[in-house]
């Protein structure tokens, strides 16, 4: 299933920067929340923010190296996508943009988690603007 979403033009929190975009299943998925986050249950979007290793610290590449540029990795359960695609009525290339958005906007250094609201409003900002 090819589709393209790009962010560079849209989305300043991202350009010039990368990311990378991983689909698992549900079951995979379910293990990655437990471990990295104690839930023992799917969930559609992950995002794991890059951290400097040892050799990037001892080499002082800074952020604007290009190791710097790298955010950090987006992880999509397909199964969970296609669920929520379906439930909003949505097309699964649509549902599937918008949560590598908002899996670019974790990366970013949003939390909905904790913020007040400001990343929500900035996701639906950004999917009118990218039409997704």
């Amino acid at each position: 299933m090819p589709f393209l979403i790009s962010l560079e033009a849209g989305v300043d929190e991202v350009r010039g920067k990368h990311f990378s975009v991983a689909f698992v299943s549900d079951k995979r998925m379910t293990e990655l929340n437990k471990l990295f986050r104690g839930k023992d249950s799917t969930t559609d979007v992950l995002s794991f923010p890059h951290e400097a290793d040892e050799f990037e610290s001892i080499h002082h590449l800074s952020a604007s190296s290009e190791t710097g540029q790298f955010l950090g990795d987006v992880v999509i359960s397909l199964e969970q996508a296609q669920r929520q695609a379906k439930a909003n009525t949505l097309s699964l290339d649509k549902e599937i943009k918008q949560l590598i958005l908002h899996g670019a906007l974790h990366l970013s250094g949003y939390d909905h988690e904790t913020d007040n609201g400001e990343m929500n409003a900035r996701e639906l900002k950004l999917r009118e603007k990218l039409s997704i």
